[in-house]
């Protein structure tokens, strides 16, 4: 197989043959387009289906950050990117109330000795009963929802007091029948590339709540009514 074959399925439109190039930039040109609007249409669709949810999760967060939790997100191969991502984006935004956030793939040393130790499965369950404390937060990200690896974790996370979040794709897979979660957030495509995206403006949106709820005068203690009995 030649070298140019080897990359023909990445896309699919452009004939091995192809010499003109005109023609060429113009399929290039189309097939960005239409990317680019079926991430937008998902985008809008996923906020339609879960904006009132995020919203919810965003208070819930906001509340237990009050309380001094920490956030910690979570996910394998790309996902585990955003997750990295989605954690600054809480612990240095470039506006707003900073909070404790952390990647539990972030350690490359943690994640390898863990795999090597215990098993793939376990490499974030393991820092979840390491690090966690009952008020914190769980973010895992999967763009099928059905990893072992993060559903351990989140098992873990929610036996200990944790809120747990799920950012899944597809139809959700466990995550989006699991007792373990709080809230999933699940992206409807099958496109790992458009799951993402919609991910990032899920997180973004999911920060966005939180940081209008922290903004807010923290509740004072409940007053009573009526005299003395």
């Amino acid at each position: 197989m030649s070298e140019r074959e080897d990359t023909n399925f990445l896309y699919p439109f452009i004939d091995a043959e192809e010499n003109d190039a005109g023609a060429l930039l113009t399929d290039l040109a189309a097939s960005a387009r239409s990317k680019a609007a079926e991430s937008a249409r998902l985008q809008r669709a996923s906020l339609d289906e879960w904006g009132d949810p995020i919203t919810a999760a965003g208070a819930q967060m906001a509340e237990r950050f009050r309380a001094g939790a920490r956030l910690y997100t979570f996910g394998n191969g790309g996902s585990s990117t955003d997750a990295a991502t989605l954690a600054s984006l809480f612990s240095r935004p470039a506006r707003g109330r900073p909070v404790a956030a952390w990647s539990l793939a972030a350690d490359q040393a943690v994640v390898t000795a863990l795999g090597n130790d215990v098993g793939f499965e376990l490499i974030f369950s393991r820092q979840i009963i390491a690090h966690a404390k009952p008020a914190d937060i769980a973010i895992a990200l999967s763009t099928s929802g059905n990893s072992d690896d993060l559903m351990t974790a989140l098992a873990e996370a929610r036996k200990r007091g944790l809120l747990t979040v799920g950012f899944a794709g597809h139809d959700g897979g466990r995550m989006a029948t699991s007792d373990d979660l709080d809230f999933c957030f699940t992206i409807r495509s099958q496109s790992i590339h458009r799951i993402q995206e919609s991910h990032a403006l899920v997180g973004y949106q999911l920060w966005s709540a939180v940081q209008n709820n922290l903004a807010k005068p923290a509740p004072g203690p409940r007053e009573t009514t009526g005299g003395p009995r």
